[in-house]
């Protein structure tokens, strides 16, 4: 079977949120067999998001400025902003003999192993730290291969996650690596949490 030996790490700075969306639905539809799996990391401005299973009764529930995009990644309501982390993870998962359900546990992984602290829960995924969440993940997958991935929040304005219900959990308190210790920036923490997913990706 062939396998793209090297999957590449791209840093896009900050990146709106739909080009990225259109940029990640085409580089998924186009690729082939010998595409390299690639990760992209970036921040994107100001914006709400819905998984393709959201109740929008989970938010946004006051008026806002900030946009709200439907997107066909899994999973609830979420925000994305300047000081969170994004990674994107366009992996062939079939390629590689990756089961969904095992893709989405190395992300978690991938982010306890960055922190050396946090916790999953049950149906709801994600990494939490003393009950609070500090990443928050959906994917698509399309012919077997990956597209969307995680949110870490790093150093950010948190205060859009009161208009929600954070990933569909009325009350569900959020926090950032800032919070918990770390003073890494979103570069640095983008930069180690790619090598790390390279690693779990490279020995699966």
């Amino acid at each position: 079977m062939l396998v793209a030996e090297k999957i590449l790490t791209r840093s896009l700075g900050r990146a709106e949120y739909l080009p990225t969306l259109e940029a990640m639905r085409s580089f998924t539809a186009k690729r082939d067999a010998a595409t390299p799996d690639e990760i992209w990391l970036l921040e994107h401005p100001p914006v709400y998001t819905l998984g393709l299973a959201a109740d929008p009764a989970h938010g946004p529930k006051t008026a806002s400025a900030i946009p709200v995009v439907q997107a066909e990644r899994g999973g609830e309501v979420t925000y994305h902003g300047p000081g969170q982390l994004v990674l994107y993870t366009l992996v062939d998962l079939a390629r590689r003999g990756i089961r969904v359900k095992q893709f989405v546990a190395m992300l978690e992984q991938s982010v306890i192993d960055l922190l050396g602290r946090g916790e999953r829960r049950p149906g709801a995924p994600g990494i939490y730290v003393d009950g609070a969440k500090v990443a928050a993940l959906g994917i698509r997958v399309s012919r077997g291969c990956a597209f969307h991935g995680l949110a870490l929040n790093v150093d950010m304005d948190l205060t859009p996650f009161d208009a929600i219900d954070p990933c569909g959990y009325p009350g569900l308190k959020v926090t950032q690596t800032r919070n918990l210790g770390f003073d890494f920036s979103v570069e640095t923490a983008g930069a180690r949490l790619a090598e790390i997913m390279v690693a779990r990706l490279d020995h699966a």
